[in-house]
């Protein structure tokens, strides 16, 4: 039947399905010791980019490479994500403790403080979401990397609530509706976010190769009008 050769919508839905239930499996075998989550969510990523962009010749190998090369960044981040995330989960914990055993003016005090807490933790997710995707795709510093997460989450507001989204409908249809899509669960949540994100990193990236191809354009250009 047509719908079920190799070069139908079909066929390719389901391969692409395998692949992220594959890079899942990857990523959470090289998740394991925690520490290494952020270098195995950029290999992820990196992956998924070859993937969308139909690059994809040997999944494992471009995992582990992607890996190996950003481990070092990706790791740092991580840990400071993570421990910036304990922080602000402690905060918000103990502030909404004490707001709910308090009244009057300590009552909004502490409500006050909940919310700064809240807007800080909407910063921080915004930043998370985008940063091992900046990891994977182009080279910078830890602290541009941070501050080119949340600037490009904030201008491309929708991507990053369907990024979002993506990542909590996971979340939900695991823990609620079906166990075992675990099987999927990140590396699907990857590959679906990297056909919103390819475009958007793509858009905000500078590769000075384009200038050398510009100037070696008008070059030629140049000499052949002589």
């Amino acid at each position: 039947m047509k719908f079920l050769s190799y070069d139908s919508k079909f066929s390719q839905i389901l391969l692409r399905l395998c692949k992220s239930c594959c890079l899942n499996a990857l990523w959470m075998m090289c998740s394991l010791p925690v520490f290494t989550i952020g270098a195995s969510t950029t290999a992820l990523y990196y992956a998924s980019f070859k993937i969308v962009k139909e690059e994809d010749r040997s999944l494992t190998r471009t995992f582990f490479r992607a890996f190996r090369e950003n481990f070092r960044q990706a790791t740092v981040l991580w840990l400071i994500f993570l421990a910036f995330g304990i922080l602000l989960g402690a905060d918000g914990y103990f502030l909404y403790r004490l707001r709910a055993n308090s009244s009057g003016a300590e009552a909004m005090l502490f409500t006050l403080m909940l919310a700064c807490v809240i807007a800080a933790a909407v910063v921080y997710v915004i930043a998370l979401l985008y940063v091992f995707p900046l990891v994977a795709s182009v080279s910078n510093t830890n602290w541009a990397m941070v501050k080119n997460s949340f600037l490009i989450g904030t201008h491309y507001l929708f991507c990053t609530i369907l990024v979002f989204a993506i990542h909590f409908a996971m979340f939900f249809a695991i823990v609620v509706v079906f166990t075992p899509l675990f099987l999927f669960g990140e590396g699907l949540c990857a590959l679906l976010s990297s056909y919103l994100l390819v475009n958007v990193i793509r858009a905000c990236s500078y590769d000075p190769d384009d200038d050398v191809e510009d100037d070696d354009v008008e070059d030629d250009e140049d000499g052949g009008g002589v």
